[in-house]
């Protein structure tokens, strides 16, 4: 990153339209300002060489070069963190950009980004502000492949006997793509997670993780029973919670509380995982990347019922705040480098 006082901003979008009211967004910042705009994948290239922004917004639907493309050479020959600016139509789009290197993502309720969009404003902004935060501009791409199912007799079934919940928000998506594309085939665990992100994106996140290993995985809906083997995504604008009733463990989801100071709310989710306690289930906690500190009082909720707390070490977490919250607070069971959770995650399953 430059040593400039205002992050530099690069805005990549085909229309003259939105490149003009992205540029209006900053144009009153007090960290960051526009230093170039480019129509297609082919100019911004140039522009990334010859500026070496600090921060780039991209639309993925671009002529002659794409937004995929120029993410691919863009991360093989100049990583620098970048922001999709996307509809809500491009949902799929957006996941593969994360996997692409991307560091987040702001939707945009049109195709086209209207100066009066304060949402969008206030988002863009904050998220352009986080790549101070960055600890590296990009995480490795990998290839991951689905795991071959094992036979129905070699799989877990019924209620589990290890309780994961997770807590993720910048740089998330890709880390929980990769966590559960690892995740054994004969955990006996069920995995919560509270990622912040937008409603109308976490259906598609889900189901891009559904795809990515053994592990069944869905939004989470009111009263869904969790079982071994599944997987649940709290839903976008909404707060999830575990509860036991009679013998069954079910999922609570609804409104978010005025205590709540991020929705979907990862320490309410933990809070939860503590309370469903017992001397048959297992609990535990793990915090990956993020800004701010959501998951510290469910990471304590956790210890404190006897179970463990994971988080993603600094060396591979893009933001070091919610796992270095939990880490410094003296909370943290194991600090883990992202490859090794999923592993880790193995050895207590076998417990």
């Amino acid at each position: 990153m430059t040593d400039r006082k205002k992050l530099g901003v690069l805005v990549v979008d085909d229309s003259a339209f939105n490149r003009r009211n992205i540029a209006e967004i900053f144009a009153g910042s007090d960290d960051a300002e526009v230093v170039g705009k480019a129509s297609d994948g082919d100019e911004a290239l140039r522009l990334v060489a010859q500026l070496r922004p600090d921060v780039i917004t991209l639309d993925l639907e671009m002529p002659r070069m794409d937004g995929f493309t120029f993410l691919r050479i863009l991360m093989a020959k100049q990583p620098t963190p970048v922001i999709v600016v996307s509809s809500y139509s491009q949902k799929e789009n957006v996941f593969k950009a994360l996997e692409l290197g991307a560091i987040d993502f702001v939707a945009k309720p049109e195709r086209q980004v209207a100066p009066e969009g304060a949402d969008v404003r206030a988002e863009l902004l904050e998220k352009v502000r986080l790549v101070r935060s960055l600890r590296r501009a990009g995480r490795e791409v990998r290839s991951v492949r689905p795991r071959d199912t094992p036979p129905p007799s070699e799989q877990p079934s019924g209620a589990p006997r290890l309780l994961i919940g997770v807590a993720s928000s910048t740089g998330g998506p890709t880390a929980l793509l990769e966590v559960f594309s690892k995740l054994s085939p004969r955990l006996p665990a069920a995995v919560l997670v509270a990622q912040h992100m937008p409603d109308k994106f976490t259906r598609t996140f889900a189901e891009r993780l559904d795809k990515r290993g053994t592990f069944r995985v869905s939004e989470g809906q009111e009263g869904d029973v969790v079982l071994a083997q599944r997987g649940f995504v709290c839903p976008g604008r909404q707060c999830m919670e575990i509860v036991r009733v009679g013998a069954e463990l079910r999922l609570r989801t609804g409104a978010p509380g005025s205590s709540d100071r991020y929705v979907p709310s990862a320490d309410r989710l933990l809070r939860s995982v503590a309370s469903v306690a017992s001397p048959s289930l297992s609990l535990c906690g793990v915090v990956l990347t993020g800004m701010g500190d959501d998951g510290l009082e469910g990471a304590r909720a956790i210890r404190d019922a006897g179970g463990v707390v994971v988080v993603e070490s600094e060396e591979t977490a893009v933001v070091y705040g919610m796992p270095g919250a939990v880490a410094r607070a003296g909370l943290a069971t194991e600090v883990l480098p992202l490859p090794k959770i999923a592993d880790y995650l193995a050895t207590l399953g076998a417990t």
